[in-house]
């Protein structure tokens, strides 16, 4: 069956990130993840204490750089290794680990230009939270996206702020819509996380996440798998029953329906996640991730669907 999706040069029928790149920058492009050592409010008692049930002690960080080794130091590690497999690509700075824009603007500052400064770093991808965008910051990032390719990826994980209740996340929607738009406000990329499988959410509530997403006009959307991790929070949750993992047929649906309600334009950064092997709980199926990848792409083709293909602006 021909594929007619525009934003392909293969058999994938949504908008992937290597694709938007490749054709963006003429050249293979990956990210190097940093750690910057970093916190987060709900980790500092800012808004909280102990993160979000699902966090392990990297942050989120866990293929992220070491923070006790410099900047410069973690770069040309991670770097190295990955230019093994590809030895001419570029690279778009990572900070990953934690709230990256949480820290004075001075420090900011810091540690995003030391990194632009390195050879062959085309743009900078910065991973927060939107109730951490102060107008000082988004000023600071209107300004960097102007010299360089700047996506803010933006944990959202969801809409609901019953779920983000029991997940410790301590921020609302109406929080994060706050945030969201002051980027937008200035034209700077935003790229919104979203977590599938989180603690009580049925899949008509993981639908919806993409669904109001969908409609802020976003340039990425990353959807995750929820991933338990040894010693967290979850994994107490999980050890006593108090949720269910999905099956592998149960995340392949919810991510085509999904995918059929994002705007086709839209850049698909994720639509699985790399749990760390020591660390995984469940679902272990996860770690074969090119034969989830490989189940979405049939179910597409079975469908007969695409990126898009159901998506309705609302009013």
């Amino acid at each position: 069956m021909e594929n007619k999706f525009p934003f392909s040069d293969d058999n994938k029928r949504y908008h992937t990130w290597n694709y938007h790149l490749r054709h963006k920058f003429n050249s293979k492009v990956f990210k190097v993840s940093l750690n910057a050592g970093f916190t987060c409010p709900n980790i500092d008692g800012t808004k909280g204490y102990g993160g979000c049930t699902y966090c392990s002690d990297e942050g989120s960080g866990d293929f992220a750089g070491n923070p006790c080794e410099p900047l410069s130091i973690q770069f040309e590690k991670i770097k190295n290794n990955m230019h093994k497999k590809w030895p001419d690509a570029k690279y778009i700075a990572y900070f990953q680990a934690r709230t990256n824009t949480y820290a004075p603007i001075d420090v900011l500052k810091k540690c995003y230009e030391e990194v632009l400064s390195f050879d062959n770093v085309v743009g900078l991808s910065i991973a927060t939270r939107a109730d951490c965008i102060d107008e000082e910051i988004a000023d600071y990032l209107e300004e960097l996206s102007k010299r360089t390719y700047l996506i803010v990826e933006l944990g959202l994980q969801s809409t609901f702020d019953e779920t983000g209740e029991k997940i410790n996340r301590c921020h609302t929607y109406e929080d994060f819509l706050h945030g969201f738009n002051m980027l937008k406000q200035r034209n700077i990329n935003v790229c919104v996380h979203l977590i599938n499988g989180l603690p009580g959410e049925t899949k008509d509530m993981m639908i919806e996440n993409v669904r109001k997403v969908a409609n802020l006009g976003v340039h990425s959307i990353k959807l995750h798998l929820l991933h338990v991790l040894k010693k967290t929070v979850m994994a107490k949750q999980l050890e006593n029953n108090e949720f269910k993992l999905l099956e592998l047929d149960e995340y392949v649906q919810i991510i085509c329906d999904q995918l059929e309600l994002i705007p086709e334009n839209v850049i698909i950064q994720r639509i699985t996640g790399d749990g760390d092997k020591e660390k995984l709980i469940g679902p272990l199926w996860s770690l074969k991730k090119f034969v989830v990848m490989n189940e979405i792409d049939k179910e597409m083709v079975r469908r007969n669907s695409y990126q898009g293909c159901k998506f309705r602006k609302s009013e």
